[in-house]
């Protein structure tokens, strides 16, 4: 006799199908939907009231936070700098060798470190390597963020959804029919055959296929680096003219006028510092008066200043005499910064934020799709992927990053590197990997082992450490598992499991895991994979059991389908934050992703087939 529909299992539905609408539209923020989520799951009594939380605490949730952490560490100790010396060293200049280099390199961090964090990571990284070869940043941007994507299952490390899975599974088998056998969990490295032919897949695919897929084009986005920043912002933003100091004589009218209301002037330049009395600072809040003697570091073709200077009655130097210091390159000048999806900038106009005020910094333009935005910066409503293009001091750069709000994008001088503490880094890493392959403990208690390492020996600060945390990230992932949970104890899963074999119950077995591998990946596209692998492993589990199929393949192959998310931009959060840096289109992603989707569901379903035959 087959389950009947029961309210609860309607409210079930009803959540995941507001869940996906939320996660979709964006009409309320990813962890605020997992927030309310949850919340409805325990004030309706979907499960117990003492587990609603209980993804919090879970193995998951814990392990994600120290691998985070983790990955911080051996940024912070100058891992990824000997990364960058390695690469060029192996590609020796060669543009097919770098490439090659750059994807395997990648491929191997991504086993171990999540992937929107690699891709934060890594985006400098690939800057410096474009601009010592003179390889577009285009050719190497995108085949380096899909790579991530296709070699993160190589472990159970740094995949959320294939963290997550093991929780799963355990909901699961607390709810199997009776005589079903008990589903095994996955080992750390169960997945690694599948991952490693994937991850193969990428380099390979990109060796053969980038200058097909990825041609040159008339605005390449070249290079991004300091010394180059003259000619390149130029080319790309339109950003022309030469730094001076214009200093406000008694006559001046702009005597008494705030800085906003001299950049509304006409032909007024780019306003990146100001001098008055003994108070020096790089990028004047818009609010703050200028008065006699007041000394302006501006930025403009050298006629335009020429001619506001003599309208506006200042003298003008074209040599920074007093400004001299802040604009000093080691020290201040213009980088670019992508707007992550996990930002809190996202939404609010570049005005409202006030980063002249907050961080020293000045916003000169905004680089969106194939558009350059320059006029009225300030009213610029920030999407994610957004590409700024800032002028400020490094150190406050540096400090403005530190809330994961902005991604530097540009290979600045970076302080408080700590390569003194290389070995401390590598070695609780490795620690870390080794507790959790050679021993029983948890994932969670492996993974924090490594992490209170390396705060105990100063590779990190604590406070380094909840900066490292994207506790966006965690809310959503902490938030969703519980409602995987709802599925399989109100039967939910297993009611769909049966509609679905209702019309695929004569099938194949392959049309069945195609069916839900599609599915899982055209719902990753639009949500976070997170989200769709809670969704989706618990009718995988379903089906399998209902037709007599392996519930550790059918669940595996969601899990891994959950990462095959190459069509669109903004399918996952390491393509949103190379989309700005490499100045890709839509068409860009459809011509490179639709044959990788289809290469890698290919290996997906034959290679876990092998493993479970």
């Amino acid at each position: 006799m087959g389950l009947t529909l029961t309210p609860e299992m309607i409210l079930v539905m009803a959540l995941v199908a507001f869940t996906m609408i939320m996660l979709v539209l964006e009409w309320i923020r990813a962890d605020m939907v997992a927030l309310l989520v949850v919340v409805v799951i325990g004030l309706t009594g979907l499960i117990p009231s003492d587990r609603v939380f209980n993804g919090f605490a879970g193995n998951a949730v814990i392990a994600i936070i120290a691998i985070m952490i983790m990955g911080a560490g051996l940024d912070r100790a100058g891992v990824l700098s000997l990364t960058a010396n390695f690469v060029m060293r192996m590609a020796r200049g060669m543009e097919s060798r770098l490439g090659v280099v750059i994807n395997s390199v990648t491929s191997l961090f991504s086993a171990v470190i999540p992937s929107q964090a690699l891709a934060a990571l890594m985006i400098p990284v690939i800057s410096r390597l474009s601009a010592r070869t003179g390889v577009p940043i285009s050719r190497l941007l995108l085949p380096m963020a899909f790579c991530i994507l296709t070699a993160t299952n190589t472990t159970l490390i740094a995949n959320s959804p294939l963290i997550i899975l093991n929780d799963l599974i355990a909901s699961a088998n607390n709810n199997l029919p009776p005589g079903a056998h008990t589903i095994p969990k996955f080992g750390l490295f169960s997945v690694t055959p599948i991952g490693l032919a994937l991850a193969v897949l990428g380099v390979m695919f990109f060796y053969f296929f980038t200058r097909k897929l990825l041609p040159d084009r008339e605005d390449d986005r070249l290079k991004v680096t300091p010394g180059r920043t003259e000619s390149y912002f130029a080319d790309t933003y339109g950003i022309v003219g030469d730094t001076a100091e214009l200093t406000v004589t008694a006559e001046s009218p702009l005597v008494g006028m705030s800085i906003g209301e001299v950049e509304q002037l006409r032909e007024a330049p780019l306003i990146l510092a100001i001098k008055s009395g003994n108070d020096s600072r790089m990028a004047p809040p818009v609010d703050q008066v200028i008065w006699v003697g007041s000394v302006l570091g501006v930025l403009g073709p050298r006629e335009q200043l020429a001619q506001f200077a003599n309208n506006q009655l200042c003298r003008l130097s074209p040599r920074m005499r007093q400004l001299g210091e802040l604009f000093n390159p080691t020290r201040a000048g213009i980088s670019e910064a992508v707007i992550p999806p996990s930002s809190r900038f996202i939404k609010q106009t570049i005005g409202a934020l006030r980063l002249r005020k907050r961080y020293g910094i000045s916003v000169l333009a905004v680089h969106r799709g194939d558009q350059v935005l320059r006029d009225d910066v300030r009213s610029i409503s920030l999407r994610p992927g957004d590409t700024l293009v800032l002028h400020s001091s490094w150190r406050e750069l540096a400090q403005a990053t530190e809330d994961k709000d902005l991604v530097v994008v540009t290979d600045i001088p970076k302080e408080e590197q700590r390569p003194g503490k290389i070995w401390h880094a590598v070695g609780f890493f490795l620690l870390a990997k080794g507790l959790a392959l050679f021993t029983n403990l948890d994932l969670s208690v492996a993974m924090m082992t490594g992490a209170i390492g390396m705060l105990l020996t100063g590779v990190l600060n604590m406070d380094e450490a909840y900066k490292a945390i994207n506790w966006k990230t965690i809310f959503v992932t902490a938030c969703l598992i519980p409602l995987g949970w709802s599925m399989d104890a109100t039967g939910t899963a297993a009611w769909l499991a049966q509609e679905v074999l209702v019309y695929l119950g004569h099938a194949a077995p392959w049309v069945l895991q195609l069916a839900l591998a599609i599915l899982t990946l055209l719902f990753s596209q639009v949500m976070s994979n997170v989200g769709a692998t809670v969704m989706m492993v618990p009718i995988a589990i379903s089906v399998a059991v209902a037709t007599g199929g392996n519930p550790s393949a059918y669940a595996l192959i969601v899990a891994v389908s959950s990462s095959n998310t190459f069509l669109i931009s903004s399918g996952h959060p390491a393509l949103m934050m190379v989309a700005g840096p490499g100045g890709y289109r839509g068409k860009d992603f459809l011509r490179v992703g639709v044959p990788l989707t289809l290469a890698v569901l290919l290996v997906t379903m034959v290679m876990i087939n092998l493993m479970f035959h």
